[in-house]
């Protein structure tokens, strides 16, 4: 274990090393423990990546751990109303034992796609979802796969997918040498920072600023990101891919397009002129509500910088042109010379990535089979989480009659969010993997919970291939659990919905998937260790007793990456071994070129203008005459995010909750006077599919005609076992958002830009 150690007068202290495991942005912290309690949490300064950053949350890491809502052992559901319902703590024999019989019912009598599973976003915070729930999948066999990149990230999975034919081939802006940044929809002051893995994201900006260069903000809100950059644009919500691909028009209309050293790899490039020839900025602007002149400046800005990055975030995927906005941003990175070169937007090279590949692949595509009710078309093998409660409430065959969750609260994160919980209670069964009895695991038949952070290894396989750096480090367990590790429940539950015959023991689960890793590379084209045997592998990986399956998993994809040692073949190599020799981390270096071999497109190279996007805009063209005839009195609501509470649970831990009450709606104070709302006040806000009452505060922060609640309240639910969120519950957002509406290339939720009315309350 990486532990260095100090003893004091009365006990022994010892320091622990990890990476912080609440957000992206992925922050080293310096954990003290005494007597098996850990005393002062602090950002570790000696981190190579993140130099003692730390953000509220990572402090709050040891509430979470202690926290008595927080449960330990699983529970079972006795009675059909959640709310008068009573719940008994048992053994995860007996768990598992009523688990693999309703779902092994409802699979007998009704077929495999009667059972569907959801992934919330806190999968990807933990190694043991992000290496199980694929194979759960798999042995799950259905085609109703719901998660929370619906409702999030899809559309840029979609835009990379179609431009470089890997829909996890992200750039990231190259924040620290970059001249000029351009953020749309993104306030990494309160969020740290998404699909951009950049600790200390402001102090990042301010280095920008310091070195001579510029950081436009173009948000409806002037956020705290806003507040400290050069520049901020205020915008019509929903309106980022109009705005975009005006700016896309401008480079081509004034002669700046200028592709760089990618010339030769870049195809599409007259198609794409033509498909964006008619968004002018004249014709753009009165919808956007920035003036034409300014969306030339905002394009010839980009354009003219020495390096310039261009970067959007959640406020334009979850829009109804999420996808064109996001295609659109990396369109503006390749004509300006900027993708894949240093100050722009790059590709990182995580540890455990070979990174290797000749720039041609299968392509991407979607729609291999469609939804029951709606025929919305797979992406990624995934429907859209909007449609999960047509599934579960319209008869027929395939109809959801039970459901797995891992990890995620749709009751409060999914459009038509009431309607959705409605349909959690027609189940015939329901399991759920989490730690908390909450909006939407107060249904399920039995809740499985997983250790806490600091009782689980940590390397994070997703966010370093986001990384504005390529950086490695890994932590084993702080604490050991009573319970089995979250790898061993998901194996359980792949062994309850195989079958009958397959047992209850998931290191079966756990040898197939590491014996698969390691005959794949003995198999690998060119590989070091080729005629080697499996069993010679193995016993290198497992030689620490100590370590989890998803442990020896990490270590072979790390051994086997770029800058792997092969099993020893490559002794200056990394390993498991060496990471965990280096507490602080392991700095791999600035991000690099990585084009044309990490591309995947059947042509070899970047695509600029695929087929469905271009096809998608005429509907953002023909929006231009409809999307600013709002109904008398009709304002827009958009989401936002505070530093205090990236997920539902965290509105849960005292440290976190107090203060000034956040779940308010913002309005402009021209907007509030019009409608006779008062600061702290109540009002009503209406959609088209639910209404929430919400505490008013009045701020000229806000764009008028534009009003703001945050995501994640509402934690009023009967049933549920929150004791702190429940003393300030706040409302679900969610309840006003419209299932029906999606971006039909993605099947993204729209969250933002919802029309609503607003009364006194």
């Amino acid at each position: 274990m990486s532990i260095e150690t100090t003893v004091d007068s009365s006990s022994e202290t010892s320091l622990h090393h990890r990476t912080c495991p609440l957000c992206e942005a992925s922050c080293g912290l310096e954990l003290t423990v005494r007597d098996e309690q850990v005393v002062r949490i602090r950002g570790d300064r000696q981190n190579v990546f993140s130099r003692g950053f730390i953000c509220p949350k990572g402090s709050a890491l040891q509430r979470l751990h202690t926290d008595p809502d927080r449960l330990r052992r699983p529970l079972v559901r006795h009675g059909d109303d959640v709310g008068t319902a009573t719940w008994e703590e048992v053994s995860w024999d007996e768990a598992f034992a009523v688990v693999a019989n309703g779902l092994r019912g409802v699979i007998d009598t009704h077929g495999r796609d009667a059972v569907a599973i959801y992934m919330g976003n806190p999968s990807v915070h933990s190694l043991g979802p992000t290496l199980y729930n694929a194979p759960l999948i798999r042995a799950l066999g259905s085609r109703n796969i719901y998660s929370a990149s619906t409702v999030d990230q899809m559309p840029k999975h979609v835009s990379s997918g179609y431009l470089f034919g890997n829909p996890n081939l992200i750039p990231v802006p190259d924040l620290d040498r970059t001249d000029h940044l351009l953020m749309l929809g993104a306030n990494p002051y309160e969020s740290n920072g998404s699909l951009c893995t950049a600790p200390d994201f402001p102090g990042r900006m301010r280095d920008i600023r310091a070195r001579g260069g510029k950081v436009v903000v173009v948000d409806p809100m002037r956020t705290k990101t806003a507040d400290n950059a050069d520049e901020w644009v205020p915008i019509r919500p929903g309106t980022d891919a109009h705005l975009l691909v005006a700016m896309v028009q401008v480079l081509f209309a004034e002669n700046l397009v200028d592709l760089g050293g990618l010339a030769e790899f870049v195809t599409g490039e007259d198609e794409l002129r033509s498909a964006v020839e008619a968004f002018t900025p004249e014709r753009v602007a009165p919808v956007c509500g920035i003036d034409a002149d300014e969306i030339r400046r905002l394009a010839r800005e980009v354009a003219s910088a020495p390096t310039a990055a261009v970067y959007g975030r959640i406020g334009t995927h979850t829009a109804a042109f999420g996808t064109i906005a996001s295609w659109a941003v990396d369109v503006l990175n390749a004509l300006t010379g900027n993708l894949d070169r240093a100050g722009g937007a790059m590709f990182p090279l995580p540890a455990h990535d070979p990174g290797r590949g000749n720039g041609k692949g299968r392509g991407f595509a979607v729609g291999r089979h469609t939804s029951r009710v709606r025929g919305y078309p797979e992406v990624r093998r995934e429907f859209p989480i909007a449609t999960l409660a047509d599934e579960i409430l319209t008869p027929g065959d395939g109809q959801v009659r039970a459901l797995i969750t891992v990890a995620g609260n749709p009751s409060l994160s999914a459009p038509g969010a009431g309607r959705l919980d409605d349909a959690f209670a027609q189940l015939d069964f329901m399991v759920s993997v989490d730690p908390y009895r909450n909006e939407t695991t107060r249904h399920a038949n039995v809740i499985l919970p997983p250790p806490s952070a600091l009782e689980r290894s940590e390397y994070h396989l997703a966010f370093y291939s986001l990384a504005v750096r390529n950086f490695a480090d890994w932590a084993p367990p702080l604490f050991p659990t009573d319970g089995p590790q979250e790898h061993e429940i998901l194996g359980r539950l792949i062994l309850a919905v195989t079958g009958a015959d397959a047992g209850d023991d998931p290191t079966v689960i756990d040898t197939l998937l590491l014996d698969g890793a390691l005959q794949a590379a003995i198999d690998r084209a060119d590989s070091p260790v080729a005629g080697r045997s499996v069993e010679e592998l193995r016993e290198i990986v497992t030689a620490d007793p100590d370590r989890s399956t998803v442990d020896h998993l990490v270590d072979v994809m790390i051994r086997t990456g770029h800058a792997g040692d092969w099993f020893g073949v490559m002794p200056e190599g990394l390993s498991l071994d060496g990471l965990a020799a280096s507490p602080h981390g392991v700095d791999l270096g600035p991000l690099t070129p990585r084009l044309p071999a990490a591309l995947r497109t059947t042509s070899g190279t970047v695509e600029l203008a695929p087929p469905p996007v271009r096809a998608d805009l005429p509907r953002l063209y023909a929006s231009l005459d409809t999307i600013g005839a709002a109904a008398e009195g009709e304002l827009l609501l958009i989401g936002r995010r505070h530093l205090r509470s990236n997920n539902s649970w965290m509105h849960n831990v005292d440290v976190l909750a107090k203060g000034k009450f956040r779940c308010t709606l913002l309005i402009h104070p021209s907007d509030a006077a019009r409608l006779g709302l008062l600061d702290g006040g109540a009002a009503v806000v209406r959609s088209r599919v639910g209404e929430v009452t919400a505490a008013v505060e009045v701020t000229d922060s806000i764009s008028p005609g534009v009003v703001s609640l945050p995501h994640g309240w509402g934690h009023d639910a009967p049933g549920t076992s929150f004791s702190i969120a429940g003393e300030r519950p706040g409302v679900n957002t969610n309840v006003l958002t419209d299932p029906e509406v999606l971006d039909p290339l993605s099947g993204n939720a729209v969250l933002n830009a919802i029309p609503v009315t607003v009364i006194p309350g």
